[in-house]
């Protein structure tokens, strides 16, 4: 009797398993990759049940997801590993690159078009970029009548796909 009363006094935590593989899907890499997260999210953490979490790149380095719950509200930091630089040869003197800033195809506050599908299915969504982003570029959008903004992917001016959708 005592245990069924501990089993349903009992609060469901967030499955950082299935966390880990959101941050996979969003970064495109496995855990331990290049450009992947460094390690799996602690399982010791007790994170309250998010039924949507959202996922957006700390900074456009790129160097962290960060993983957002909106209710119950809570946040975590997923560090991403960097590509390590390969050594130059010795006697070269190598020039640093100019690091290349991205054309941004949607600035915030661009009505745009979020599309998604395959053959024979299609699915459009009209709202406004709350960021902005270049062509490939992860960014979150206010959608007509929703609660939450979505994520998606910036394809050009004024189009967006969800994640995981090609075109």
């Amino acid at each position: 009797m005592i245990a069924l009363a501990l089993a349903l006094g009992a609060v469901a935590h967030q499955d950082t398993a299935t966390l880990d593989k959101a941050v996979a899907a969003f970064t495109g890499r496995g855990i331990g990759d290049d450009g992947g997260a460094r390690a799996a999210i602690d399982g010791r953490l007790k994170l309250a049940q998010c039924p949507t979490v959202a996922l957006s790149w700390r900074t456009e380095a790129h160097d962290a997801v960060v993983v957002t719950c909106a209710g119950p509200e809570w946040r975590l930091f997923v560090p991403i590993r960097k590509a390590a630089a390969a050594p130059a040869a010795v006697g070269t003197a190598v020039a640093p690159a100019a690091p290349a800033k991205a054309v941004k195809v949607i600035r915030r506050g661009d009505p745009i078009m979020i599309e998604a599908g395959s053959e024979g299915f299609s699915i459009t969504r009209s709202g406004v970029a709350m960021a902005d982003a270049a062509a490939g570029e992860r960014l979150m959008v206010r959608v007509e009548d929703g609660k939450m903004p979505v994520q998606a992917v910036a394809v050009e001016s004024g189009r967006a796909t969800l994640p995981g959708w090609v075109e």
